[in-house]
């Protein structure tokens, strides 16, 4: 009997014992092996560029560089590859942005043990998967806008600022961002004048507390 092909698997997350389980849940099926191991989207985006991975499972709130960002960058960068986001949020506004930043699937981890094999399997034969107990609701009320003409879930800022959202939110002087990011003082305070007028809110400590509930940043 012919074996499958072995799907080579990238892993980010940003907490080890996570990265430790779900490897466990991996290394048990004979098609999916775990080639590269991350601790924050940008690492994820560099070992995938050293290590061509087939699939990358991304964790969705991750310093540096969150899941969503990590994914978007890959799906430009390697435009084969799979991409499934695992999340602690059972959130539509997640779901739909994991969608649109390239990934084909969306499983909750307190349900991995369950969902994560035939999600990787589901990846790798080109189909979606989300975790069962909300495809109808999310399908149906994203149809639902779709009828009555209502705006479908949009993402409020660029993907620049987004980037700048995060870095303020994690405590970054403008100096540190600007240093990181490679731009200038003066482009780090414009963004931050536009995050703040765009979202309407007042200080660092309100785009911090966006940032949290949009999942940039954990709490």
């Amino acid at each position: 009997m012919t074996m499958p092909p072995t799907t080579r698997v990238l892993l980010a997350d940003d907490h080890s014992l996570v990265r430790r389980g779900v490897r466990l849940i991996l290394d048990n099926e004979p098609d999916l092996t775990v080639v590269a191991e991350a601790g924050d989207g940008a690492e994820a985006i560099e070992r995938a560029r050293a290590e061509r991975p087939d699939l990358a499972i991304l964790d969705i709130a991750m310093p540096r560089l969150t899941g969503l960002q990590a994914a978007r960058e890959l799906s430009r960068l390697q435009p084969d590859l799979r991409i499934l986001i695992l999340t602690m949020y059972d959130n539509e506004q997640y779901f739909f942005e994991a969608l649109k930043a390239g990934a084909s699937g969306y499983v909750l981890k307190s349900v991995a043990d369950r969902d994560l094999v035939e999600a990787c399997r589901a990846a790798m034969r080109g189909e979606p998967f989300l975790y069962p107990g909300a495809v109808n609701a999310l399908i149906r009320n994203y149809l639902d806008r779709a009828r009555d003409g209502a705006e479908l879930p949009a993402k409020a800022i660029t993907d620049r600022e987004e980037e700048i959202l995060k870095l303020v939110a994690e405590g970054h002087s403008s100096k540190e961002i600007a240093d990181l990011l490679v731009i200038s003082v003066k482009t780090v305070e414009r963004h931050r004048a536009n995050l703040l007028h765009k979202l309407g809110l007042k200080d660092r400590l309100e785009l911090t507390r966006y940032a949290i509930r949009a999942g940039l940043i954990e709490p």
